[in-house]
């Protein structure tokens, strides 16, 4: 199996790089931080291929994302085009994501959480649905969140990552009215250990190598839509019935 994991560099992406590779996936590493792509694949047991990729520059991030698949068709040899049919990606993770912790919410901060969490999604989770409607067969993963099911603090990011949960349902629609055999998988993590989820008493926090055993887990079984850790589909089912004056006096 081969797998492209677009924001591999850290956290959540590079423990699933780490488990992946360990399971024998033959991996493409992409992410903005060249050297620590490179630390990555040293230590990695199985095949891999990195691409530097910056989602804040879309026409760059597409060119680098379709030398990625050519690549990782033919194992990184230089062949025909025809001598690498079914040989190509079967799956593609976007897990690349930022957000804002600043309390005085800097304009800044908010159009780079917009840039990179829906610009720079859209157009991986596009490349890789067209790709994969070529080939008839593939699997989508996109790393969304439980901030996905309202809105919070901070506004572009729970915004963000609601469009990356209702962008990957409309993939499915599409692949099922399509008809292209295309699987589509959303994970909404709860707080994992990462940099993301940084400071003492975070509630819930789950180890990383936790959260991504789960992600590869529901992979595997090719699910839709997936909680990580398992117990904050609980949280989430109540976020989605709690009436918004309640949960806005929550937050305060």
């Amino acid at each position: 199996m081969k797998a492209i994991i677009i924001g591999a560099t850290s956290g959540i992406g590079r423990e699933l790089a780490r488990q992946m590779s360990k399971d024998g996936y033959i991996l493409g590493l992409a992410g903005r931080r060249t050297h620590l792509l490179d630390s990555l694949q040293a230590e990695l047991p199985s095949q891999c291929f990195t691409s530097c990729l910056d989602l804040t520059n879309i026409t760059e991030s597409v060119r680098a994302f379709n030398e990625l698949l050519k690549t990782m068709e033919c194992g990184g040899e230089d062949k025909r085009a025809d001598e690498c049919v079914n040989k190509g990606v079967d799956i593609v993770i976007i897990n690349s994501g930022v957000g804002s912790a600043d309390p005085e919410y800097p304009l800044s901060d908010e159009l780079q959480t917009v840039a990179v969490n829906v610009a720079g999604f859209t157009a991986m989770a596009n490349l890789a649905y067209h790709y994969f409607s070529e080939k008839k067969s593939g699997h989508i993963v996109g790393i969304s969140s439980v901030a996905a099911v309202k809105g919070g603090l901070s506004a572009p990011y729970h915004a963000s990552k609601a469009y990356v949960s209702n962008y990957l349902e409309g993939l499915s629609c599409r692949s099922h009215v399509n008809n292209n055999n295309i699987i589509i998988t959303d994970i909404r993590p709860g707080f994992v250990d990462t940099d993301m989820a940084k400071g003492d008493g975070v509630f819930w926090k789950a180890p990383v190598e936790k959260a991504a055993k789960q992600i590869i887990d529901a992979i595997q079984k090719k699910r839709r839509v997936v909680y990580v850790t398992k117990r904050w589909r609980i949280i989430g089912l109540l976020l989605g019935c709690l009436p918004f004056t309640i949960y806005r006096k929550f937050i305060r």
